[in-house]
């Protein structure tokens, strides 16, 4: 595995051990390799992670090897990283780790965090959301291209709700994440409802090709804006995060002007430290900026008072939430409910 190594990045030195040892089969890329990489992009990182509880997606013998999220700090963490008490959706709570420092993602790297996922608030208020945040995702039948379609739609639909901007990214598989700047206003409920009503304003707007249905058997061949995706303890991978796939795709910031020609492939552990070298981080504007939920809170409201139009099924891990639907599948509940049903009274 080779001798320890050690890093230097921000005035701190990182340990590295086994730096040989082997992340990546398919294209031979290290420990080592990974550890470079996120040093050349660690302002970019940062900026992505700052002050954020954050979830660590570890492989520690490379994404051959067995994986696992790991949401309570490690107890070897240095004492130079902060951490925030936070509570999931069960009642339980721990402590999360929150970079401060570059160092932080190189010390995460050491013991084979991939990729890191974010939550969308800060250490000093771990309740309120800062960021909207949008999953495109394709379902099967559909590819890139379409969530680009989609993510174009999107960008008009934010401007006209309170002329919100939005930063889009590669999600380093084939879909498109787009997060919004917001005033830490409201709570994860309240967020989550805005991204509800953003979906189904894009369902109405191209219902051939987006859908917002939370059952996959409704979904059909469109791209699902996962609204889930903003529930409390529901987190997307960082920009500049590397993925665990054989290749070592990585979630790609991205301009507007590039969403249409740019391609998930061209993103990766070797080439996004030369774009990175040459461009900087291209979303690195977006804590300038702190939009408003009001118009699309109004939108939900207007869903809501004049389509009937209430809240949606939350994941199954969550306790059902107040104003929430029958959480189950709608073949299944036909079955319940048919004459002689299990559901017939």
């Amino acid at each position: 595995m080779g001798d320890a190594v050690e890093l230097e990045v921000a005035g701190r030195t990182v340990r590295l051990s086994s730096p040989d040892k082997v992340f990546f089969p398919e294209r031979g890329f290290t420990k080592l390799d990974l550890a470079r990489y996120y040093q050349a992009v660690a302002p970019g990182i940062l900026r992505a992670l700052r002050n954020r509880p954050t979830t660590l997606e570890r492989y520690p013998d490379g994404v051959g090897g067995e994986s696992f999220f790991q949401k309570r700090a490690p107890k070897n963490m240095p004492d130079w990283i902060p951490t925030a008490h936070i509570t999931f959706p069960s009642g339980r709570s721990a402590d999360e780790m929150c970079p401060t420092e570059e160092a932080a993602v190189l010390w995460a790297a050491q013991y084979g965090t991939l990729t890191f996922h974010p939550w969308p608030v800060r250490r000093d208020d771990v309740d309120r959301p800062d960021e909207l945040r949008i999953d495109l995702d394709p379902q099967p039948g559909t590819d890139y291209d379409d969530a680009v379609h989609a993510a174009h739609e999107l960008r008009a639909v934010l401007e006209e709700f309170g002329g919100l901007r939005g930063w889009p990214k590669t999600s380093g598989g084939r879909g498109l994440h787009v997060f919004v700047p917001i005033e830490p206003r409201w709570t994860f409920t309240q967020v989550r409802r805005a991204a509800i009503a953003v979906g189904r304003e894009m369902e109405r707007r191209l219902p051939e090709r987006v859908t917002i249905k939370w059952w996959k058997e409704e979904r059909g061949e469109r791209i699902f804006i996962d609204y889930n995706q903003t529930a409390r303890d529901r987190t997307i991978a960082s920009a500049y995060s590397v993925r665990p796939r054989p290749h070592a795709p990585v979630s790609a910031p991205l301009r507007w002007e590039e969403v249409g020609d740019a391609h998930p492939g061209d993103f990766d552990l070797a080439t996004m430290p030369a774009r990175y070298a040459e461009l900087g981080d291209v979303h690195a504007d977006m804590d300038d900026h702190a939009f408003s939920l009001e118009a699309l809170l109004e939108l939900a409201r207007r869903d809501e008072h004049d389509h009937g139009l209430g809240d949606l099924p939350y994941p199954p891990e969550y306790p059902k939430m107040p104003g929430e639907p029958k959480r189950v599948q709608p073949s299944r509940a036909r079955h319940e409910d048919a004459p002689g049903g299990p559901g017939a009274s």
